[in-house]
């Protein structure tokens, strides 16, 4: 049985592909390749040519960047070979170093997202607190402990890949195997397990924003000289730019810093304020924070779903897929790693100044 981990099933069975339907297969494919290397590398970019981005948060964003401009640069360019050849004419070695790859860098891009969700939600649960513990250092362990867990997961079809035949040389380039429990444990450890951590941390994310946005909507919270009350606002402060105007990418430390220099309690005018005005404010608020995590959410589990689905149902042998489909699952998953470039920076302003940066410099070269 044929059976793939974030690459393509056999396609050498079934009809033939026309010159024409090759050349707009191999087209689409390839902008996709480059759109998804020049966006990475334009992250990579920003973050290491501007200070202000020398944030532990993202570090994390540095590195799925790495991980994705990875699987635009070795992974994706023979899967378009493959594609398009409707065979495998790089030999065995080469085979079984491109699956490798291709599983451990899919599965690393992934359980980055995990990481940096779970990042996110320490920081606007416990931001004070966080705001300390957040650094480079630690950063760095939890980029480890990612590709680690994904060298884990891809590494097991090794063992029982090794014992192939050699010759003749393979015309396809899959994983072959019917280990129903590694398809399972493969499938539950690249992608199951980390949506559903997703998904919590990202469902109490929101509702902890979603909450201090009323709080600070309130004018008993605004007015209060008490200590309680200012260290209250110092969280509000915190957070609000990580979950409003740039979700996905601020770092609250940052902030935290400057509570300390600067932060002031607002002037009792405040209390002044209609209370509808301030519940208007505080509702647009919770709505923005809602577009932008049903964006990050929605786009990972259409891109990897329908992938993972298909593995399992073909791992258990309940039903088997086209080659056809098979790609185009694929391809999906792939595709996630050109999306992770604009929807982790687009909504931070230091990111787009950064960018606006770089394109001028290009253009000036």
């Amino acid at each position: 049985m044929n059976i793939t981990n974030c690459t393509t099933e056999a396609s050498g069975a079934g009809r033939a592909k026309t010159i024409t339907e090759k050349m707009l297969i191999s087209v689409t494919l390839v902008i996709i390749t480059t759109l998804t290397m020049l966006l990475n590398v334009a992250v990579i970019l920003a973050i290491c040519t501007t200070k202000k981005l020398h944030q532990p948060a993202n570090y994390l964003i540095c590195s799925l960047a790495v991980t994705d401009l990875l699987v635009a640069v070795l992974v994706m360019p023979l899967s378009i070979m493959y594609i398009v050849m409707d065979s495998w004419k790089l030999g065995y070695f080469i085979c079984e170093v491109w699956l490798s790859v291709d599983m451990t860098c899919c599965t690393c891009s992934i359980l980055h997202l995990c990481v940096i969700a779970l990042d996110r939600y320490w920081a606007i649960t416990n931001a004070v607190e966080y705001a300390r513990k957040r650094t480079a250092k630690r950063a760095g362990l939890m980029i480890l402990t990612v590709w680690t867990i994904s060298i884990f997961i891809s590494m097991p079809p090794l063992f029982w890949r090794s014992h192939r035949q050699l010759s003749p040389p393979p015309s396809q380039c899959t994983i072959q195997h019917d280990h129903v429990i590694y398809t399972i444990y493969s499938t539950l450890g690249a992608f199951y397990i980390p949506l559903t951590l997703i998904l919590i941390l990202y469902y109490r994310i929101y509702h902890a924003a979603k909450s201090l946005y009323q709080k600070r909507g309130s004018s008993r919270h605004l007015s209060s000289r008490s200590t309680d009350s200012q260290n209250s606002f110092a969280s509000c402060k915190l957070t609000q730019t990580f979950c409003v105007s740039d979700f996905s990418t601020s770092d609250p430390t940052t902030e935290f810093e400057r509570f300390h220099t600067s932060i002031r309690v607002p002037p009792f005018d405040n209390d002044l304020d209609h209370p509808g005005e301030r519940q208007q404010i505080s509702s647009t608020r919770e709505r923005k924070a809602a577009r932008i995590l049903g964006l990050i959410l929605g786009a990972f589990i259409l891109s990897w779903l329908p992938f993972f689905i298909k593995e399992l149902i073909v791992g258990l042998s309940l039903y088997t897929v086209s080659s056809e489909v098979a790609d185009f699952f694929t391809w999906l998953g792939y595709v996630n790693s050109l999306i992770n470039p604009l929807l982790y920076t687009s909504f931070n302003e230091d990111f787009k100044l950064a960018f606006k940066k770089l394109i001028r410099c290009r253009e000036h070269t």
